[in-house]
């Protein structure tokens, strides 16, 4: 119980964080209704005189638009480098070009309140999203994904990052994340 406790408060203190850092940063967290959870990606650095100049490569992840799941694989070229979402956790997102070009928000490590957009050109799928099973991502009915969502009440558009545990099922199984 105590473990459920630490992980809800966690969750809120960084999706706390996440907020506040966007409104500092200069981006209104109206701007940005969507969610992406970023499962995987490669990345190839570019540097001018030992500094960072852009990061680009490609990656999977899903989006999370209007209650609903999906899954999509994406390219991107940021100023920064792209971090996978941990846990549950996900980033603001918009549309720039709808069903082509997301944005996405990046908090800056070592610089709380600054943040920076990223786009990723996307290519999304119907009706699948991604999940991590046994230690591989696979992809899973969108429709399953969903029912699992309700019953665990995740909903990141609207604040619920941490989904709720459900009570033990009497032959101890258990739903992957």
């Amino acid at each position: 119980m105590r473990r459920i406790f630490f992980l809800s408060l966690s969750g809120m203190a960084f999706c706390l964080l996440l907020s506040t850092a966007a409104l500092a940063g200069g981006y209104k967290t109206a701007d940005y209704p969507l969610r992406v959870h970023i499962y995987s990606f490669n990345s190839h650095s570019h540097y001018y005189e030992r500094q960072v100049s852009y990061v680009d490569g490609e990656g999977r992840a899903n989006l999370f638009e209007n209650g609903e799941p999906r899954a999509f694989e994406f390219g991107y070229r940021c100023g920064d480098r792209l971090r996978k979402s941990d846990g549950f956790e996900t980033y603001m997102a918009r549309w720039k070009k709808p069903g082509k070009t997301l944005e996405i928000l990046l908090p800056v490590l070592g610089k709380p309140g600054a943040d920076e957009s990223c786009e990723l050109k996307v290519e999304m799928k119907d009706g699948v999203v991604y999940r991590w099973r046994n230690g591989s991502l696979v992809e899973q009915p969108a429709a399953q994904f969903k029912e699992w969502m309700i019953k665990h009440q995740y909903d990141p558009e609207h604040g619920n990052n941490v989904p709720v545990m459900a009570a033990a099922k009497p032959s101890g199984g258990a739903d992957d994340q």
